[in-house]
């Protein structure tokens, strides 16, 4: 008896891998970790509840959506662009990292973490956050509500909520174009 394989192509980072024969029932967080060795997204619960596992989807529409990889098969990306918090960054030719996202680098100047575990959710998380403000801003007095429902399926074991919240909210606060004007 064998394992039943498809092809798998798709746009990782923006890097193109496939196509590749992967076994038909392979969780994307299992692809990810075993077959491409990006090791970023976590396999907290395995039920799709914790989203420390979560990629991000760009989809053709210039929007983008978190896809828990825990509880979605490696084959549902097939021919989709996807991210993981390894491609949030700015590399180098050889992969290196160059500079950090303002995001991540908010969650370490803010030390918005204590184990880690689920940083790379919050961080793809406040990711398609900011780059939703970018296309449609928010009002002030809206942003802690935003921030809220950004990031409110995300679950921190460790409690660091509170950091987490004041990075994003520095990050939008500080970058220009994300909040609309207030006319006085």
């Amino acid at each position: 008896m064998s394992i039943k394989t498809r092809p798998l192509t798709l746009t990782l980072n923006n890097k193109q891998y496939g196509p590749l024969d992967v076994p038909e029932g392979l969780m994307m967080i299992d692809f990810l970790h075993e077959y491409v060795h990006m090791t970023g997204s976590r396999l907290g619960c395995g039920q799709g509840i914790c989203h420390a596992c979560v990629a991000i989807v760009d989809n053709p529409s210039g929007t983008s959506e978190e896809v828990r990889t825990c509880i979605t098969g490696a084959h549902f990306f097939n021919g989709k662009k996807v991210r993981t918090v390894e491609g949030i960054a700015k590399v180098d030719e050889q992969g290196g990292v160059v500079e950090l996202s303002a995001i991540q680098q908010a969650f370490l100047d803010h030390y918005s973490f204590q184990c880690g575990y689920c940083t790379p959710g919050f961080v793809n998380a406040a990711t398609i956050f900011v780059e939703q403000l970018k296309r449609q801003p928010i009002a002030r007095e809206d942003l802690e509500g935003a921030i809220s429902k950004a990031l409110e399926n995300h679950i921190c074991r460790c409690t660091g909520y509170v950091r987490y919240y004041e990075a994003v909210r520095d990050v939008v606060l500080k970058t220009p174009g994300l909040l609309k004007e207030t006319v006085k």
